[in-house]
């Protein structure tokens, strides 16, 4: 599959609900209204939705929310789509997670033929964790990381880099994944959906937490990549590697090879944009998946050139739809 401007769409993220057990500040409201039930793709929809676009070239799928493993029954969708590993066309089936249920679903994913998955973490300090997540139990989110790690799962941690709250952690964070053999990715917050506050007071430009971290530890550049927009860096100093994402310093639009589904089959080709196609209809409308390949080729011709994020005082957000519809 070729976009307008000759990408190739190889990567396909899959929203499997809205639905999270946090309520992180930079990715919610406290107040949070989540879709009726009834609105969703049944896990069946999905993994026939992901099949045709393996079979259109698909070589990696993440699935996300919300949060993946409080969806119903995630494992069934999981485990299917993992038989899909190889032969059936898919290189990689991966995973976002915050990490609160890995204690009860590591092993089943590593069965499933999961080879890594990212965990979210934005603090080592109880504390500081349980204000970011509104609630949050940060010793079971460890215990689910050493469980996945227990299983043979590959991990990278996701810290969100905010201003005035985890800013000076980040030394510490390099540091706990080098002693436990992860990677870490720092990611700059992005200005999507009404969190009833001022994201200014939250953004911390990239490019000033590399300097730090250049005054402390030895970066050294890589060309190593995980099909995400993230550019990466191995700390000499514990062998391990740490990647910035920033949507807002520096786009990564011109090497994008993603769309996102979300969990009601709504086609996002950006996650900046809110232009959408949607492909629910044709995939229940007609059986022989010949409406839903071509309602997906008619998705990826209309796949714009890059997002409209920008972060201003008082400024409405990017887009209007919150973090978790799209899954990141």
């Amino acid at each position: 599959m070729l976009d307008p401007f000759g990408r190739k769409v190889t990567y396909l993220r899959v929203s499997v609900t809205d639905r999270c057990d946090l309520r992180c500040v930079y990715c919610m409201a406290e107040e949070m209204h989540f879709l009726p039930k009834a609105d969703l793709l049944s896990l069946e929809e999905m993994e026939r939705l992901c099949r045709v676009f393996v079979a259109k070239g698909v070589k990696k799928i993440r699935l996300t929310g919300g949060e993946p493993l409080v969806r119903h029954n995630v494992q069934s969708l999981i485990v299917n789509l993992g038989s899909l590993i190889g032969e059936g066309g898919l290189d990689e089936l991966t995973l976002t997670t915050n990490g609160t249920q890995l204690g009860k679903y590591a092993e089943t994913l590593a069965k499933a033929g999961m080879r890594r998955i990212n965990v979210s973490l934005d603090t080592l300090d109880g504390d500081r964790f349980a204000a970011i997540t509104r609630g949050g139990r940060m010793a079971q989110v460890l215990e689910g990381i050493m469980a996945a790690k227990s299983a043979g799962l590959s991990i990278k941690i996701n810290s969100v880099a905010l201003k005035g709250v985890n800013d000076h952690e980040y030394d510490r964070l390099v540091e706990w994944c080098g002693s436990h053999g992860f990677d870490l990715c720092l990611i700059e917050t992005m200005p999507m959906g009404d969190i009833h506050s001022d994201r200014t007071e939250q953004y911390l430009p990239l490019s000033d937490v590399r300097r730090h971290l250049e005054s402390r530890w030895t970066l050294q550049a890589t060309d190593y990549r995980t099909g995400g927009p993230a550019e990466y860096c191995t700390v000499a100093e514990t062998g391990r590697r740490v990647g910035f994402i920033t949507p807002l310093t520096h786009n990564f639009c011109e090497s994008c090879n993603r769309v996102r589904v979300t969990c009601t089959g709504t086609l996002y080709m950006c996650l900046g944009q809110d232009d959408a196609h949607d492909l629910r209809a044709p995939l229940r409308a007609d059986p022989t998946d010949a409406s839903l390949s071509l309602a997906i080729d008619d998705a990826i011709a209309h796949k714009p050139k890059g997002h409209d994020f920008i972060i201003e005082r008082d400024a409405k957000p990017g887009v209007a739809r919150h973090m978790s519809v799209t899954g990141g």
